[in-house]
């Protein structure tokens, strides 16, 4: 579903992304992790169009995304930090995003019933907890049915009720033949919803394959361990 060729990044001196190649098929959920300025969030962004590699290509469904911005149409995006319109009710700031996206057909009432969001639809967002404005994003990121679903931290903020409610909806979504990408540093989410990890080191693959096959190659009994050996070898 999505191929990415010797893609370049640098910001400034500071070169991100060096040379990377990924695939991506359709259906499952990919979990893209790595120390922070490893460039997971720059790549995430440049498959969203929200940042311009300097060199290499992005595929998506076989069309290149150069030039081509209407397959935006097909991602659900839940961003780490959603800047919400303060003034604006729960209820007005959905209504608002189902008119951007020209469709009648959303799955918000569900989402808003699953997080409990209903005492809180009259409410202007400025108002709310962060843990309150996540579960708000997250009801803006499922609600449009999309093939494609890119979620940055997901779990920030939510209590362990809407933490499980959350991972029981992405295992939903990926029975229905979705793709899934996740960046999170809650290994245990992971390990528990992942079907497949990404491990990005100083802007380029370390790994890609699943948690089993981490386990063995760097030698280590469990996920954690796994992880913190990659991470002391990068330091050594």
């Amino acid at each position: 579903m999505i191929e990415v060729k010797d893609l370049y990044k640098k910001f400034g001196k500071n070169e991100v992304l060096k040379g990377i190649d990924l695939t991506i098929d359709r259906g499952g959920i990919f979990s893209i992790l790595g120390p922070n300025g490893s460039g997971k969030t720059t790549l995430i962004k440049c498959v969203l169009g929200m940042v311009l590699q300097d060199s290499g290509q992005i595929f998506i469904n076989g069309e290149s995304l150069k030039n081509h911005f209407k397959y935006r149409n097909e991602i659900d995006y839940l961003p780490q930090i959603a800047n919400f319109p303060g003034n604006l009710k729960v209820k007005e700031l959905v209504a608002m995003l189902k008119d951007l996206r020209n469709t009648k057909t959303t799955k918000d009432e569900e989402l808003i019933a699953l997080f409990n969001l209903e005492p809180f639809l009259n409410k202007k967002l400025v108002n709310l907890s962060g843990g309150t404005k996540q579960k708000v994003n997250l009801v803006l990121t499922f609600m449009f049915d999309s093939p494609l679903i890119i979620l940055d931290e997901p779990t920030n903020g939510l209590d362990p009720i809407s933490h499980l409610r959350l991972k029981n909806l992405i295992k939903a979504e990926k029975e229905k033949g979705k793709t899934i990408l996740i960046t999170s540093h809650i290994l245990s989410f992971v390990e528990e919803v992942s079907d497949e990890i990404v491990f990005l080191l100083e802007g380029k693959i370390y790994f890609k394959g699943s948690i089993n096959e981490l386990k063995t190659k760097t030698a280590q009994p469990d996920f954690e361990h796994a992880i913190a050996s990659i991470l002391s070898s990068s330091y050594v």
